[in-house]
């Protein structure tokens, strides 16, 4: 039976030395955008890397910025299921040894500024760099996006390589909290639209009982009894435009 790994066990809250080789390192090779703020932290050395932008984004100074901080300042509506998507996402790359820093997830949240203020935030989180099948090192990427709307439903989105599986994993009993991912999503616009199962099928070149097991799991998770219901519920929840 797979360990459940547990966040707290591999988090800290050391911030960046400015004057290691690895922060000097990265200073030089990562590249900087506006409205854009990264991090670079070390599983094996369970510390911050490198930081950048953050001073701008959520009123930290980046020698302030350690992986709790990041942590602690997701608002509450998604805190948990944001710690069950990334336990969830650890767990899965533990088992594969080649082309980890092909894997990344997406996701939007909510941070709070330091002067209190409410951020509206989508990130991109994956592997930097992994040694001999084992992560070594993950860099988050985070924009400011103003134009996002917010439920209480946390929006993700699953890359890499075996990217079907990764995101099945993530889906599969994945929420004491709740959360939908962007194949889930797709398929509950088709049908908001008023497509049936089998023709969201033939649109999305899957099978009917794939946009099955997308859409009725949907039922249980966000507590709906039909269709319509789940729908009322997405535009409720900004899931759906």
């Amino acid at each position: 039976m797979k360990k459940e790994i547990k966040l707290q066990s591999i988090v800290s809250d050391i911030p960046i030395d400015i004057t290691s080789q690895a922060y000097q390192y990265f200073k030089k090779t990562i590249p900087k955008f506006p409205n854009q703020a990264v991090f670079i932290y070390s599983f094996k050395e369970q510390k911050m890397l490198y930081t950048e932008g953050w001073k701008d984004f959520i009123g930290y100074e980046d020698t302030e910025i350690n992986m709790l901080l990041l942590l602690n300042s997701v608002l509450p509506e998604h805190a948990n299921s944001l710690n069950e998507l990334n336990k969830k996402a650890l767990s899965f790359l533990s088992t594969k040894k080649e082309r980890l820093e092909e894997y990344s997830i997406t996701f939007e949240i909510q941070r709070f500024h330091k002067n209190g203020l409410v951020i509206p935030v989508f990130s991109r989180a994956g592997i930097y760099k992994s040694t001999c099948g084992k992560i070594d090192q993950v860099i988050g990427i985070s924009q400011i996006v103003p134009s996002l709307k917010f439920g209480k439903v946390l929006q993700f989105a699953a890359y890499g390589p075996e990217k079907e599986e990764f995101e099945k994993i993530l889906n599969k009993k994945l929420f004491h909290n709740i959360a939908i991912s962007r194949k889930e999503k797709e398929a509950l616009l088709l049908a908001s639209k008023g497509y049936a199962f089998k023709e969201i099928g033939e649109k999305l070149n899957i099978s009917q009982s794939a946009i099955e097991k997308r859409i009725i799991p949907l039922y249980k998770r966000f507590e709906v009894k039909s269709l319509s219901h789940l729908i009322s519920f997405a535009y409720e929840n900004h899931i759906l435009p």
